[in-house]
């Protein structure tokens, strides 16, 4: 089946597991033909460029840039509403420190030290890093009613928020590695995120 094709159908598979609250699945562990084979990692540079976050405001470029940046995957999730699969994503399983931000501007999303194993094989965290970063809508696609989460300076789908998490919040923010670009704590510094290493020991 050409990748064009597949690409939406493994989308549209993905999402009706959401449905559900992002249940634990086996599908995409166990289904060969659902696998995306294409590493996110290509893109993994946030579209803003390297310039200092205290330098600058974090934007969403134009279609064709997003276009030619971001793989399929990363486009059809964050402009697309997308889903990618449960267990066949980046992020799901990380355990390193560090934060996420969006793939597409920048901006800091979540942090390591929120983030936990829900069992649904997507990335989940109990709260936002930055909740200035996050928009909250009500999303009824899929013939259900679900609370959207996304990026307020990139306009990108992350995913979706559910209030069957842990303490001491109670939420369960469940979203998509393709969304996500990971800046490990030894990274922060450099790509210009120095003021989060408080959160893991450093002095700023």
């Amino acid at each position: 089946m050409k990748k064009e094709i597949l690409l939406p159908i493994l989308m549209l598979v993905s999402a009706a597991t959401l449905i559900f609250g992002c249940q634990k699945s086996e599908l995409s562990r166990k289904g060969g033909d659902l696998m995306i084979t294409e590493k996110t990692r290509m893109g993994r540079d946030t579209l803003e460029g390297s310039k200092s976050r205290g330098e600058q405001e974090y934007k969403k470029p134009d279609q064709a840039t997003l276009k030619n940046k971001l793989t399929p995957v990363q486009y059809q999730v964050t402009q697309k509403e997308g889903t990618e699969p449960s267990f066949q994503n980046e992020y799901w399983d990380d355990k390193r420190e560090g934060i996420y931000v969006d793939i597409v501007s920048g901006e800091p999303l979540f942090s390591s030290t929120d983030k936990y194993d829900s069992g649904t094989g997507w990335p989940s965290f109990i709260r936002p890093l930055e909740p200035g970063n996050i928009v909250e809508k009500e999303d009824r696609h899929l013939f259900t009613k679900r609370i959207e989460v996304r990026s307020k300076h990139g306009d990108s789908h992350l995913g979706h928020v559910f209030e069957d998490g842990p303490p001491p919040t109670g939420l369960r923010y469940c979203m998509n590695s393709a969304a996500l670009r990971f800046i490990p704590k030894e990274s922060l510094e450099k790509e210009g995120y120095g003021k989060y290493l408080k959160l893991f020991g450093g002095e700023k």
